[in-house]
């Protein structure tokens, strides 16, 4: 079989077994989470599974080197739902809810892995990948945080979007990713993009259209 043939079998293979893994993590609670393929992609190109509606993997250590399983307890659940509640007015509040949410897996995660010490906008220069999260480990963190939120039902006025890119060498704009929230009514695109902060500051919100444009 032709290389690039190969690769791309296992690839969708490993794509099929990590969604149907989902649905088996899951039962009763609305089956598998939903999911674009782009957003599908973000699991499968570094072999790991999405997340389900009772855990996620998160990563860290520079594109997802380092895993560690996040199994949301009752506790969890019970802090999340109450953060979103807060978002129910509108949906800019309910964007203001997600950062907080945002803050709440940096508390939640930062003893465990040592992230407590991580810097914004982390990447190999610093040398510690062992408390850092680069804008991979974000993107990944960050999206499936927000499909968990979808699946239980805490989003009212926002769906997961895909992941958007960015980087421009002609005018000195570095590569970089973002997880994604799209408004239900207007459509439009809001990034939700922890990588530029440090530790508990809430991550950068704004319109897709307006983060491209940043360095």
């Amino acid at each position: 079989m032709h290389t690039k043939r190969l690769c791309c079998w296992r690839r969708s293979l490993l794509l099929a077994l990590a969604m149907a893994a989902s649905a088996v993590a899951s039962p009763g609670l609305a089956g598998p989470v939903d999911m674009s393929r782009a957003v599908a992609d973000l699991y499968s190109s570094v072999s790991i599974y999405p997340p389900s509606a009772t855990q996620m993997t998160v990563c860290y250590g520079f594109v997802c080197r380092r895993r560690y399983t996040l199994d949301f307890g009752a506790g969890d659940r019970a802090a999340l739902a109450a953060i979103m509640a807060s978002g129910r007015a509108n949906a800019a509040a309910e964007r203001a809810a997600v950062q907080k949410v945002v803050v709440w897996f940096d508390r939640r995660m930062g003893p465990i892995l040592g992230t407590n010490k991580r810097v914004a906008k982390a990447d190999f220069r610093f040398r510690d990948d062992a408390h850092n999260y680069d804008c991979w480990d974000t993107t990944r963190n960050t999206t499936s945080l927000l499909l968990v939120l979808q699946q239980w039902g805490l989003l009212k006025f926002h769906s997961v979007g895909d992941p958007k890119y960015r980087g421009n060498a002609l005018v000195l704009q570095t590569p970089h990713n973002t997880a994604v929230l799209v408004d239900r009514a207007t459509k439009v695109e809001w990034v939700v993009d922890l990588w530029p902060r440090g530790y508990l500051q809430p991550p950068d919100v704004m319109t897709v259209a307006k983060w491209v444009t940043e360095d």
